[in-house]
């Protein structure tokens, strides 16, 4: 890449996103007594629950389950707490591309050559994603056959800590006038209901622009009753030849720590005990397929005994389609993510965000994009 193209795309980038350095006061965070890092597990432990993957289901599983149980939490990643600013609306760029070793968003590139991220942080996906907040589609909850009722007081209970109303500042009431204007129809003024039209919704940024996430709901958890380790990144789940009618049962799982070190956490005799898979599509499969539950003709090839063949574990799997445009700036733009978006008849999404500060890593964005845009 010769330096002129590297000089344009600075400068596009620069032009795009403001360059002045936007970081909020984060509140205090959270004092999690029962969360430390997986090299100070023992060995050998035994629990009700083994919930493997603390992210945006895990986290609030395993509160709830600590009220009445044992609850083992495995993350593979760290805490979001130790450097809360990383994570704010200013900074939102700068920690979904952050390249280090221990950062929150593993960057990976599909077989399709699609670039995207895992998150990799107690908290999951909420603590790199764009915040935007939203109840499911009412058929959606209908036709899984969920009960509306709990469903309402699930939403009630994460609303509670971690959600907070939108600004409509300069940028998103443009948005929304834009939206309107191009037949985005009706206008539902604020609400976090799926409704065809253009909506003002909530956002899991607070009035300082502090990003909350899933880790946040630990704070419903008995202390007493729940351990979650850090770095804990899961290699296998342990079976045993006794059968639950068809199928062989989960009695643990066998987890690394940073070291390298291997422990084994088990379930206990409690008929209701049992292993929480909750690591995301991609992590989940990886994980039922390295324990022997997938297709038999791509487990035998690698050496991995059956214990279930499951044709269907991780395939057919797809993202979202996503179009973007960036729209250049010869000034500085507040800075803001998405709070209005418009949904079609065709269930697609349109939003925007702005301002957001790329400057300080300009060096390998400009390589990230151009593999992109070549």
């Amino acid at each position: 890449m010769d330096l002129g193209s590297m000089g344009f795309l600075k400068a596009l980038l620069v032009a795009v996103y403001a360059l002045d350095p936007y970081f909020s006061h984060a509140e205090t965070a959270p004092n999690y007594s029962f969360v430390h890092e997986s090299t100070t597990a023992p060995p050998v432990s035994y629990h009700d629950y083994i919930v493997v993957g603390g992210g945006a289901a895990g986290c609030p599983l395993a509160a709830t389950l600590s009220e009445t149980a044992n609850v083992l939490v495995l993350e593979r990643g760290g805490s979001p707490y130790r450097n809360p600013g990383k994570t704010d609306k200013g900074n939102f760029f700068l920690t979904l591309f952050d390249p280090s070793p221990d950062s929150y968003a593993q960057i990976f590139i599909t077989e399709d050559g699609v670039y995207n991220h895992r998150a990799r942080v107690l908290g999951g996906g909420t603590v790199i994603n764009a915040g935007f907040y939203s109840h499911a589609e009412t058929e959606f909850v209908k036709e899984s056959g969920l009960d509306e009722a709990l469903v309402n007081d699930a939403y009630q209970w994460v609303e509670n800590k971690v959600v907070f109303k939108a600004p409509l500042l300069q940028w998103q009431t443009a948005v929304r006038d834009g939206l309107l204007e191009a037949g985005v129809l009706p206008y539902n003024g604020f609400t976090n209901e799926h409704i065809n039209g253009t909506k003002i919704g909530s956002t899991i940024f607070d009035m300082n622009d502090h990003r909350h996430s899933a880790a946040d709901l630990l704070e419903y958890a008995d202390p007493k009753n729940i351990m979650v380790y850090l770095h804990a990144t899961v290699t296998k789940i342990l079976f045993t030849t006794q059968t639950v009618g068809p199928r062989p049962r989960a009695i643990g799982v066998i987890y690394e720590d940073a070291m390298g070190e291997k422990h084994t956490a088990y379930l206990t005799n409690d008929s209701r005990s049992e292993i929480i898979v909750s690591a995301g599509a991609i992590g989940s499969s990886q994980l039922l397929m390295l324990s022997g539950i997938g297709p038999r003709s791509q487990l035998e090839p690698l050496g991995i005994k059956v214990v279930i063949d499951q044709p269907m574990v991780g395939q057919g799997m797809a993202d979202n389609t996503l179009n973007g445009v960036l729209i250049p700036s010869p000034n500085p733009v507040e800075i803001s993510l998405p709070s209005t978006v418009g949904i079609s008849l065709l269930v697609n999404y349109i939003e925007a965000g702005s301002g957001l500060n790329l400057a300080p890593s300009l060096g390998w964005i400009s390589k990230f994009l151009l593999s992109i845009l070549d």
